[in-house]
């Protein structure tokens, strides 16, 4: 397998934005893309990554490979390439093999871990609301509410969606009304609470596209899908909080 990434952005960024949430995983290196499906250790939050093949100059796979890799390392890797340096990635013996090349030609080598072999399969949900807005609407609002309390409730309405958050003293609402940028499917008012500590990380995914899609339903797993077409896909799945009371 040899694989020669000419525009870094992609690969470097999802690897930092995953990294926050999962330590390691296994990369399925197939003939059409890369894929990461992963658990976060609480159990609390999924990520599914793609790359895809038409991103690379050179997509050599003959086969289908799996690659346990510790993320924080590969990470650290990555943060090494400069803007306009290729990264190819092969496989040597029982390790990863990272050249970036540029004024100089860097080699890294990574070693392969055994992760859990369990296969994740990514859960078959049913949303009522899909909302598409842009990335940084949604990272204003999170930001917003991450003043005031440590969950934050999302309402979707057939024209608006607001996100909102209470603390011990404050309380914050934001309002987004459907409109150019934001497209909003609700049948009803919706409601379900999501943790502010997970979404703040899931959001970095603006990096990677200027549109989110947010889907999610009454006391419900939230999705969250970045995509730029034949490009990258980067996708959260987040438990909901559920009140006691």
């Amino acid at each position: 397998m040899k694989l020669t990434l000419a525009d870094s952005k992609y690969l470097k960024e999802s690897v930092s934005i995953i990294s926050e949430l999962v330590t390691e995983g296994i990369f399925k290196i197939t003939p059409d893309n890369i894929e990461l499906i992963a658990m976060d250790p609480a159990n609390v939050a999924m990520v599914v990554f793609k790359l895809m093949g038409s991103t690379f100059t050179e997509y050599d796979v003959k086969k289908q490979e799996f690659l346990g890799i510790n993320l924080n390392n590969l990470k650290q890797v990555l943060k090494r390439a400069k803007t306009n340096d290729t990264i190819t990635l092969e496989l040597e013996e029982n390790t990863l093999k990272i050249t970036l090349r540029g004024t100089s030609t860097r080699t890294f080598h990574l070693p392969l871990i055994d992760v859990e072999e369990k296969e994740q399969k990514v859960p078959d949900l049913k949303f009522s609301v899909t909302i598409t807005t842009d990335s940084a609407i949604l990272n204003e609002a999170i930001e917003d509410a991450d003043i005031v309390g440590e969950s934050v409730s999302f309402i979707a309405e057939p024209k608006r969606f607001i996100i909102s958050a209470t603390g011990d003293l404050n309380k914050a609402n934001i309002h987004i009304a459907a409109g150019e940028d934001t497209k909003i499917t609700a049948p009803e008012k919706v409601k379900a609470k999501y943790s502010i500590e997970y979404l703040k990380k899931m959001i970095q995914g603006s990096k990677i596209s200027d549109k989110v899609k947010i889907e999610f339903a009454k006391d419900y797993p939230l999705k969250l899908e970045y995509l730029e077409k034949n490009k990258v896909q980067l996708m959260f799945i987040l438990a909901p909080r559920v009140d006691n009371d």
